[in-house]
């Protein structure tokens, strides 16, 4: 939640949320993939013959569902679908990584484990506050903390478990990347990359303007481009539903009985209750209910405008009247203040349905599945005053509903229900109510499909579409053409546009890497910004956002001096994204080239049909 509360980066994690991380990091690091030692028969697939036990892949979704509980994140159908990956493709990779760490004979000795524990932490604990000395890392807190009371022995058994995975792992990175050097000159490179600005007028050739026409498309092109690009036609599931719709939306009863809530726990801390006990059983904050409320210390303008404003300007150790922003009705204590910062608490109580509410909903839904099994979904819509919506695609890719949100429970319902040998074709299934955060709906089957290619006929109207926005960038980049010729003849960039009715735009000063709102990053625009000479414009350059006239008129150069200050940081940086770069690479290739048996779609239909 606090990355909700928070508007800005700045994160404040105290000691259990770093306790329960070297806890995760005991039973992630020391799983055993195989599965060997008992546990439920089977395996999800193989590694180059190396098997994945069931056991080992409900472990790793596990561990990374508690990772994200812990984060403050539900756990939607789509976040469990990415999690199962997630989980499934550390698992191939840990085994991948493993076997290569056997063909090369890499090991470590226990005094590289020592020595990396107490001068190398984990990047997840070396950026938390408790570390920090003036904004910087502190190595002596580190120890510190490393030889402090609350590191029990299992911790530090966990944290010997993630060095001695870890080392290895950075080894071979090191091997990988063996005689790849950064040169000066690439360092240089990549700091101007980031340091150097410039600031252009530009000229986006506007196809609404400049080919407002669709163009033909023939049949024979169609069938050409479908030949040449069969690769993007393949597609995951999909299903084509019927929805109704009840809105979840807040009203302004439910605001009211939740601010009545707030003041009846503040009632309860006036007569004496504690604090941090009343956090720990009412805050739906996770990551500061754990440790009372406790949020830390933060900067003015760092949480949303309600907060802020109550934060800067309570009376010190006073719990405020509830302060509503769109997350809920808060109670803050700030306990100490200078003029830019705070020290505070909070109780977060989040919007919620009043009883009388839920239960009217609660009827309605009763009304609309009872209807929809006997009169159909449309009907049943039209008499309990749900919104109706036909025809609704949705995708593996795109498992959203307009009006309803999140999906990926009804996609999955579709495929039992398509899949089912006791279907009868020519009956549409009604599903059971969904829920998320949006909306209660129900669905009414009209087609599914699996994963696979999609057909030439199926894909027609993508292509066509396809084809006619390329004709039509043909056609505006002719334009572009003659616009130039115009300004190569005497005519000026604003003149030249204006007659063809286009405007100049001038952007802020941006760099060769940072993302561009008005160009993009790292494209033909960009170099054109860099690359061409103040004052002149460039040819016309095409990016996935448009085609532009790009005209520089101000740039900054990097300071070598500057440079000479921050190379060896640079120069490490550099290297270690090197390095990982590399092996991203080598992990790619390898799992490309190895034998890798997927059967967990296989074993989930089979649990379907009580087979396992």
């Amino acid at each position: 939640m606090m990355q909700f509360i928070r508007s800005r980066a700045g994160k404040f994690v105290v000691i259990p949320i770093i306790l329960a991380f070297i806890g995760w990091m005991v039973f992630e690091i020391g799983r055993d993939v195989t599965g060997a030692g008992g546990g439920r028969p089977g395996e999800v697939g193989t590694v180059n013959g190396t098997p994945i036990s069931q056991d080992a892949y409900a472990n790793a979704i596990q561990s990374l569902t508690d990772q994200a509980r812990q984060n403050g994140q539900e756990i939607s159908a789509e976040v469990q679908q990415q999690i199962e990956e997630q989980a499934w493709n550390q698992l191939v990779a840990g085994i991948l990584i493993r076997q290569e760490l056997g063909r090369r004979g890499i090991r470590v000795t226990d005094q590289e484990v020592v020595w990396a524990a107490r001068n190398v932490p984990h990047p997840n604990l070396s950026q938390q506050e408790i570390f920090l000395t003036n904004g910087q890392f502190d190595i002596n807190k580190y120890r510190e903390f490393l030889s402090g009371s609350t590191v029990t022995q299992e911790m530090y058994l966990g944290l010997e478990a993630f060095y001695r995975d870890w080392l290895p792992r950075e080894k071979l990175a090191r091997q990988l990347a063996a005689g790849r050097y950064v040169s000066d000159a690439e360092l240089w490179r990549a700091y101007r990359d980031e340091t150097e600005t410039a600031t252009v007028d530009y000229v986006s050739l506007d196809l609404a303007r400049l080919a407002p026409r669709s163009p033909a498309v023939t049949d024979a092109e169609v069938r050409r481009y479908y030949d040449e690009h069969r690769d993007e036609f393949e597609r995951g599931r999909g299903a084509r539903l019927n929805v109704a719709i009840i809105p979840l939306t807040t009203t302004e009863a439910d605001r009211q009985a939740t601010v009545q809530r707030a003041r009846e726990i503040r009632a309860q801390i006036a007569g004496g209750a504690d604090f941090a006990e009343l956090a720990r059983e009412h805050s739906a904050d996770p990551s500061s209910a754990v440790n009372g409320g406790e949020l830390g210390t933060f900067r003015r303008g760092q949480m949303v405008p309600a907060f802020d404003s109550a934060a800067f300007s309570l009376p010190l150790n006073q719990v405020s009247e509830p302060v509503v922003t769109e997350y809920g009705a808060h109670l803050v204590q700030v306990t100490a203040r200078t003029e830019d910062q705070a020290t505070a608490r909070h109780i977060l109580l989040p919007f919620e349905k009043t009883e009388e509410e839920q239960a009217r909903l609660d009827a309605k839904l009763d009304s609309l599945q009872s209807l929809a099994e006997t009169r159909g979904l449309q009907t049943a819509a039209r008499l309990t005053g749900a919104s109706y919506r036909p025809g609704i695609q949705i995708t593996d890719e795109a498992p959203f509903i307009p009006g309803a949100g999140s999906a990926m429970e009804a996609l999955n319902w579709a495929q039992d229900e398509w899949l089912d040998p006791a279907r009868e074709p020519k009956v549409k299934p009604v599903s059971d109510s969904f829920e998320n955060e949006q909306a209660l709906y129900v669905v009414e089957l009209e087609s599914y499909h699996g994963r696979g290619r999609t057909s030439l006929a199926e894909a027609r109207g993508q292509i066509q579409a396809q084809l006619a926005l390329e004709k039509r960038r043909a056609t505006a980049r002719a334009e572009g053409e003659k616009l130039l010729a115009a300004i190569r003849g005497g005519q000026t960039l604003e003149q030249a546009a204006a007659a063809r009715g286009l405007t100049v735009t001038r952007t802020p000063p941006f760099t060769r890497v940072r993302p561009n709102q008005e160009l993009g990053q790292a494209n033909a625009a960009v170099g054109a910004a860099f690359g061409t000479p103040i004052g002149r414009v460039s040819q016309v350059v095409e990016t996935a956002a448009g085609l532009f006239l790009v005209r520089p008129v101000q740039r900054t150069d990097a300071v070598r001096a500057e440079f000479d200050k921050q190379k060896e940081s640079l120069r490490a940086r550099v290297d270690q994204q090197l390095r990982q770069g590399v092996f991203d690479a080598w992990l790619d290739a390898v799992r490309e080239s190895a034998k890798i048996r997927d059967n967990r779609e296989r074993l989930r239909q089979r649990q379907q049909q009580g087979l396992t």
